[in-house]
């Protein structure tokens, strides 16, 4: 979920306080062991290198660069399965997971779309369907982008442990009841997450679209203060597939399909050739 800021930290539940979040530009599971089959050589290269792919649009002026290392990790997402929370300690009892700050929209089509998929939520599926029909599911203070609303410490859309449907994005979860991909009806920062692209225009006019994991310092100077993230964590790296693989759909609609049949060979190859260099959170 997309950060917000807040003016400082606030004490929270059990020790656990807020982090101060700017606006973005756009139980415990085992500790995955640092694995014997990465090649001693790899400890030799600097603790946060990662591999990068570039190549050339061959529609308009831009250059894409891709996080090689992390699409080839098997990181994947642990809620409710040793996710620590990012608020100043951890907190996997609150079942927030990256939900306390709420989620910036990235335009009007953003907020326009996830409002109307809040008027079809049930109260069986949103824990605060009341709350969001009364007062709105986003706010916006004035010069800042919109996001969504926070009620009792997190995101409106987070349903909260002791629901009867169990804690989780309501969103989410009426999408999978739907038979829909959570992508038509979350915060696109949401189903990106933990994917991040940035979009840098040269002088010239020329652009640079980079892709790869979201990092603390993303969030601004109040990830710092998170007890715990996701991709630098050891315990995420613990899927069954490559992230480029599992996140197919959400990767394919973050640069387009041309775009992504471009860089899926070079994944295979790369996947093949092997091993790659293994990501910094278990190298």
């Amino acid at each position: 979920m997309s950060p917000k800021g807040t003016p400082a930290a606030k004490k929270g539940t059990k020790g656990t306080g807020r982090a101060a979040i700017k606006e973005p530009k756009q139980t415990k599971g085992p500790k995955a062991a640092k694995s014997e089959k990465h090649p001693k050589r790899w400890r030799l290269v600097p603790v946060d290198a990662h591999e990068w792919l570039s190549f050339e649009d061959p529609a308009e002026s831009r250059t894409w660069r891709f996080d090689v290392t992390f699409l080839l990790s098997n990181w994947q997402c642990i809620y409710g399965h040793g996710c620590q929370g990012v608020l100043t300690g951890p907190a996997p009892e609150l079942a927030e997971g990256c939900c306390s700050y709420g989620a910036h929209f990235t335009g009007e089509q953003d907020l326009a779309r996830v409002k109307a998929a809040a008027s079809m939520l049930t109260a069986e599926q949103w824990q605060f369907a009341a709350e969001g029909q009364h007062g709105g599911v986003s706010r916006r203070a004035p010069g800042k982008s919109a996001v969504t609303r926070l009620v009792k410490g997190a995101c409106i859309f987070l349903n909260r442990p002791g629901f009867p449907g169990g804690p989780g994005c309501a969103l989410h979860r009426a999408a999978l009841e739907t038979g829909r991909s959570p992508m038509e009806l979350k915060p696109d920062v949401c189903w990106q997450l933990p994917l991040r692209r940035e979009d840098t225009e040269n002088e010239d006019g020329s652009v640079i679209s980079t892709v790869g994991q979201w990092d603390r310092a993303h969030w601004g100077a109040g990830g710092d203060e998170f007890a715990w993230w996701c991709t630098e964590a050891p315990e995420a790296f613990s899927g069954a597939k490559p992230v480029w693989r599992h996140m197919r759909q959400e990767l394919e609609a973050m640069v387009g399909a041309d775009v992504f049949a471009l860089l899926v060979p070079y994944l295979e190859a790369r996947e093949a050739t092997g091993p790659a260099l293994p990501h910094p959170a278990v190298r």
